[in-house]
């Protein structure tokens, strides 16, 4: 039983709550949820308005569709990776998990995380921009992680309690 218990803590530590999203993994994840607050309100009042007069300037027989929001523009690379965030890039079928130092003319310079003095230097074109994926914190990761704590904590106060 303790060797499972010393896993369960070891497997616990090793965890983290950031995960790396693309960015169009990013997009759908915004286009999916509403958003919260004062700009879901005026957004779903603009929405009613425009179907509304699209309403009244439309006969009976046209269909009205549903209002959709424009694409997103193209994002340039240099864009994509700014300095002193966390990325996980693939370069010529390597994986790297780096944070963005600068960009010289169309060289990056980074480093490998939590190691500074690792420092690699990529040309634009040998990033694959497609699988370029940022880290973000992930709050559903964050809650399971605490509640087992909470679990974990509560289990030993009881073993502790009941001998």
């Amino acid at each position: 039983m303790k060797k499972y218990l010393y896993l369960i803590f070891i497997s616990l530590s090793l965890s983290n709550c950031y995960t790396y999203k693309t960015s169009a993994e990013t997009d759908d994840i915004k286009e999916t949820q509403p958003e919260t607050g004062q700009k879901s309100k005026k957004q779903l009042t603009a929405n009613v308005a425009a179907v509304n007069q699209a309403d009244l300037s439309a006969t009976s027989s046209e269909k009205i569709g549903p209002v959709k929001a424009s694409k997103p523009r193209a994002v340039s690379i240099t864009e994509k990776l700014e300095p002193n965030k966390f990325y996980k890039i693939d370069v010529a079928d390597r994986s790297y998990k780096i944070q963005v130092d600068k960009w010289e003319s169309d060289s990056l310079v980074a480093h490998v995380i939590h190691k500074p003095k690792k420092i690699l230097k990529f040309h634009k074109n040998q990033i694959n921009q497609s699988t370029i994926a940022e880290r973000r914190f992930s709050q559903p990761v964050a809650d399971i992680l605490t509640v087992t704590a909470y679990a974990g904590i509560g289990v030993g106060i009881w073993a502790l309690v009941s001998k």
